[in-house]
């Protein structure tokens, strides 16, 4: 476990105890030394750690951690056997507390790069063990052996797991039934690899898989097989080609907490990752649209936020997905709402809404994708639009989105920070703008 800890020019220093002081954005300890900070990956807050100093491939001086020699108040003991291989969740090995800080302060330190530092924070909403309900696995199948589990940090290795403490039950459950499939549906003699994307709907389980090469025959008898005695909504199959459906025993829908829509998931779309993070987010949107009419949803996608919105008040959707938008369509055209639900086909990146097509919406709802949406930003900026609900899974670029909106006027006026991804560096946070 290496990690740069000062600049190339750093002469070889003597071994050394350091003490952690607190986590860096992607989760490291950050120590300090007379060089420099030092950054040692599986550390936690108040860990003493012997740290051995050793040149990388460009000459420049890194640092191991050899061993912990105290362990700090912040350190607690990982749940899960893939910890340290598995990719996913590398903070296991920290307090509930700590976690629950590095989520608020990584947020806190993207805007404090913006001069933002001084945005009131909620505390953290962060989803418990055992809700995740959208997994995306990695599948490797050769000679009827099935590697099926999540790949390693910076890794194509896969490590395969039996188990997953932040995921569903019911989706742990399916994961030896699921490498069964596997070893019948890519069974061909050859080394073959697939992406498997699980999410529990309201209505079951989807299962979409996505490999180099068509479904053969086993490969539907084996689906056919898998959705009857597991009791699968429906089975995918995808190549370069669209998605086929090779099972469909119902429809998979999300309601997205009304009750009262049934809107249909497309082959492994995109969901918030847990129920409660949802629910802490469509919580600030709500909120902030409270008494609004008109609503825009930019970045919409499946409705997420748009469907609830359509209860109390008219919504114009856009997303640059037409798969997205047409089933976002679909369903709501089919559900018990109070107003419509107008989707436009838009990408926003290139043609946001401008001002003046934004005048008439009381409200703007925007969920962009990583990137952030820096021209929308624009053109909200300029915009006389009372109230901005944004979300957003990038805090930098957020940030520098939220800059933008500043700079026009608008007031940061509260952020709700959210931790869907239990025990990883990523974070989420909904926010609030107002004129």
């Amino acid at each position: 476990m290496t990690h740069k800890a000062a600049p190339s020019d750093t002469i070889a220093a003597p071994d050394a105890t350091v003490t952690v002081e607190r986590l860096g954005a992607q989760g490291d300890g950050v120590a300090r030394t007379d060089t420099g900070p030092v950054f040692l990956p599986f550390t936690a807050p108040g860990d003493r750690v012997r740290v051995t100093w050793a040149p990388d491939r460009k000459g420049r001086q890194t640092a191991s951690t050899a061993h912990i020699e105290t362990a700090g108040d912040g350190r607690a003991d990982p749940v899960c056997d893939h910890y340290g291989r598995c990719g996913g969740c590398r903070l296991q090995h920290v307090t509930d507390a700590v976690y629950a800080d590095f989520v608020r302060d990584k947020i806190h330190a993207a805007l404090s790069q913006h001069g933002l530092g001084d945005t009131p924070l909620a505390p953290p909403r962060i989803s418990p063990p055992g809700s995740r309900r959208r997994l995306v696995l990695a599948a490797r199948v050769r000679n009827r052996a099935v590697q099926l589990g999540f790949h390693e940090a910076r890794s194509h290795r896969i490590v395969a797991v039996e188990a997953c403490p932040v995921a569903r039950p019911a989706l742990v459950a399916l994961l030896p039934t699921i490498r069964a499939f596997l070893a019948d549906a890519l069974d061909d003699g050859r080394d073959q690899q697939a992406t498997l994307t699980l999410t529990e709907t309201d209505t079951g389980v989807d299962l979409t898989v996505t490999a180099a090469v068509d479904p053969g025959l086993a490969a539907r008898e084996a689906a056919a097989a898998l959705a009857e005695d597991h009791d699968l909504a429906a089975i995918n199959w995808t190549t370069d080609a669209a998605p086929e459906t090779l099972v469909r025993r119902r429809a998979p829908t999300m309601d997205f907490g009304t009750g009262a829509a049934e809107i249909p998931l497309p082959p492994a779309a995109f969901i918030q990752a847990t129920a409660e993070g949802e629910a802490a987010l469509r919580a600030v949107i709500a909120d902030a649209c409270a008494g609004a009419h008109r609503v825009a949803d930019l970045f919409c996608g499946l409705g997420t936020f748009a469907v609830p919105l359509a209860r109390s008040a008219g919504v114009r959707a856009v997303e640059g997905s037409r798969a997205l938008l047409d089933a976002l369509d679909t369903g709501a055209r089919r559900s018990r709402l109070r107003h419509p639900i107008q989707t436009e086909h838009r990408d926003l990146f290139r043609r946001p809404l401008l001002a003046a097509e934004l005048a008439p919406m009381d409200a703007v709802v925007i969920d962009p994708p990583r990137a952030g949406a820096k021209a929308q930003a624009e053109a909200l900026a300029a915009s006389t639009v009372p109230v901005i609900a944004a979300v957003s899974c990038n805090p930098a670029t957020f940030a520098r989105d939220a800059r933008v909106l500043v700079n026009g006027g608008y007031r940061l006026e509260r952020l709700q920070p959210v931790g869907q991804f239990l025990w990883s560096a990523h974070v989420e946070l909904a926010a609030v703008f107002r004129r």
